[in-house]
């Protein structure tokens, strides 16, 4: 009588080669390879240092003596196929590839370019039943020295928002390819849709003002930005009137390269009702970031004009913006207040401020 496969008893897997799986996130995109680890020395205990590549690893396409192929790269991995799965679209080494799961494979070159193959066969053990029609994609791989690594581990590197190295490693050599989501913030702008449009995320305004600055920073999707800004301050029943949604408005418009209007609408936010002299403060360091100097000025002198009790954090905007216009007098007049009212949770960096007054003077 025939058994079912899924009616087996569970025994170790063969040569002992351990099943392993590794996830790596970019952005919103996870890209996980599912494989089998063999080790140098083998399940007997065989040394098999310097007898990897080339030789265990074959070179090329070989005639494995089993199954549909006679022109079979290597497995990448051992027992069943190595897969890599992708959750959205990705490029490979400068070549779109679609998402889905695909069957991974080396083809070692012993003189020049290896090739990575993403093959659409993803089910099959091994490369015996590999067929070059099922190519998804081919991209060059170069085999470089690294570490020794015992067991055939795949890891990934340069990890950012919009990429990654993923690499195989095994005995002293390392393989990989790089993978590109280059829509990874266009992922996230379709994502925080998704999310304001549902019932808690979108009856919040300050989520609505996350939006915005996310699409700020990134410089991208800004009329989108700019609609989820004034949703946060005006939409029926949950946009609010802060300096948290109008600020998020204004960097908007200073992302569409729109000053002026930026400008009036940080004007009205920074005369709120209780708007902090830290709030204030910040948004002139923002304006000396963008080499505003004059502008800046006229904010710090606000923040000292709207909060006359605080004697350090308004000095210190004032002397950073007359250091930045070149006004050492009173920059060094504006620091030596501040430096006089250093509150306690600023003494940690009183060493600091006193640096910035002795390079006035000249003195350091």
């Amino acid at each position: 009588m025939a058994i079912a496969a899924d009616a087996q008893i569970t025994t170790p897997p063969s040569g002992d080669n351990q099943k392993a799986s590794v996830t790596q996130m970019i952005g919103l995109v996870a890209v996980t390879i599912d494989y089998s680890s063999p080790d140098v020395h083998g399940s007997n205990g065989e040394d098999r240092k310097g007898h990897i590549w080339g030789e265990l690893v074959h070179y090329g396409f070989v005639n494995q003596g089993f199954g549909p192929s006679t022109a079979a790269p290597w497995r990448a991995g051992a027992n069943e196929n190595t897969t890599i799965s992708f959750s959205h679209d990705v490029v490979i080494d400068g070549h779109p590839l679609k998402a889905g799961k695909y069957g991974l494979f080396l083809a070692l070159a012993k003189d020049g370019p290896s090739q990575w193959i993403f093959s659409k066969n993803a089910s099959s053990w091994g490369s015996y039943f590999y067929q070059e029609s099922d190519d998804a994609l081919r991209v060059p791989a170069a085999l470089e020295d690294y570490l020794y690594t015992e067991w055939l581990t795949y890891n990934f590197e340069d990890r950012k928002l919009t990429s990654a190295r993923a690499f195989l490693a095994w005995e002293s050599k390392r393989v990989g390819f790089n993978i590109a989501v280059p829509n990874s913030l266009e992922l996230y702008v379709d994502k925080i849709r998704n999310q304001l449009d549902g019932t808690d995320t979108g009856f919040e305004y300050q989520n609505f003002a996350a939006a915005a600055r996310f699409c700020a920073q990134n410089k991208v999707a800004l009329d989108q930005g700019l609609k989820w800004a004034d949703l946060g301050i005006s939409m029926p029943y949950v946009g609010k009137k802060t300096y948290e949604s109008l600020s998020a408005k204004a960097m908007v418009l200073n992302a569409m390269n729109k000053a002026s209007e930026a400008d009036a609408v940080m004007a009205e936010a920074i005369r709120i009702p209780g708007v902090s002299v830290q709030e204030v403060h910040d948004y002139g360091r923002s304006l000396l970031s963008m080499n505003r100097t004059d502008k800046a000025l006229e904010v710090f002198q606000l923040n000292r004009k709207l909060h006359p009790d605080d004697k350090f954090t308004t000095y210190v905007g004032l002397a950073r913006a007359y250091t930045a216009l070149d006004d050492k007098k009173n920059a060094i007049k504006n620091w030596e207040t501040a430096i006089k009212n250093v509150p306690d949770s600023q003494k940690a960096n009183i060493d600091y401020y006193k640096g910035e007054l002795q390079k006035l003077k000249g003195q350091g």
